[in-house]
């Protein structure tokens, strides 16, 4: 199985290159490698370009952000699933994906794991938040993007473009819509990647909340979503102050 995995890049110069080695280091050896970076001026490009042998395809052009770019990254995709690793973002080790793909025997709709969250300079800072749930299906987001989509591997064949009215949450909206067409999805029990912290959602705290409200409640109601960010308040609190990070 030929796995797709894309890597959104904007003036990442400090975190593109460690990105690159993650996935070309991957022991997996059925890899397509696509890098769309949103036009790039402080040198991005030019480590990009020092991998131009094991990258299948690259571009650097304006985008409309960073859903837009990630729904060119689909657009180029052939392989039988897709991952992305946007810059910052690496692999948890070289074996991840043959240890996920090497022993598959039934081909799953989604393959899934968890995440750990990293600083700058690679520093693990703890597991995600919301861990990965032992199983998976479209209403386990009813209580948070219980996966990231880092440790989310969709068959292509499944996957939407990103809904581009969402500024902030797209990739909820996108996850939860792979997983209501899919019939068989799998815990790999596996982390799968480093999560690279302070990414789009972070920095964008107040309107992505409200985003994602409004997607709960597209696909859950409104009594439903109500009633879970109630408990997702309450162990928000709770996780930070007894971890003291967010």
């Amino acid at each position: 199985m030929k796995i797709s995995i894309i890597t959104i890049s904007f003036n990442a110069k400090k975190e593109i290159e460690k990105t690159i080695q993650s996935v070309i280091n991957q022991t997996y050896n059925n890899i397509e490698y696509i890098i769309i970076d949103g036009k790039s001026d402080d040198g991005t490009v030019d480590i990009i370009k020092k991998y131009n042998d094991k990258i299948s395809q690259w571009s650097s052009e304006p985008d409309d952000g960073l859903y837009d770019a990630m729904n060119k990254g689909i657009k180029e995709a052939t392989g039988d699933y897709i991952i992305f690793m946007n810059a910052g973002d690496v692999f948890y080790e070289p074996q991840t994906l043959s240890k996920i793909f090497a022993s598959a025997n039934e081909p799953q709709d989604i393959y899934y794991g968890e995440t750990i969250i990293v600083d700058i300079e690679e520093k693990e800072i703890g597991m995600r938040r919301l861990s990965a749930p032992l199983e998976l299906n479209w209403k386990s987001f009813k209580r948070g993007m219980r996966v990231s989509h880092q440790a989310f591997i969709a068959r292509r064949e499944l996957v939407d473009l990103y809904d581009l009215q969402y500024k902030f949450s797209a990739d909820f909206d996108w996850c939860i819509k792979i997983m209501k067409k899919s019939t068989k999805i799998k815990n790999t029990n596996l982390i799968i990647c480093r999560y690279l912290d302070g990414g789009l959602t972070k920095h964008n705290l107040v309107p992505s909340l409200k985003e994602r409200f409004r997607i709960m409640r597209k696909f859950y109601g409104l009594f439903s979503t109500i009633f879970h960010h109630i408990s997702l308040g309450t162990n928000l609190i709770w996780f930070v102050l007894k971890n003291k990070w967010f």
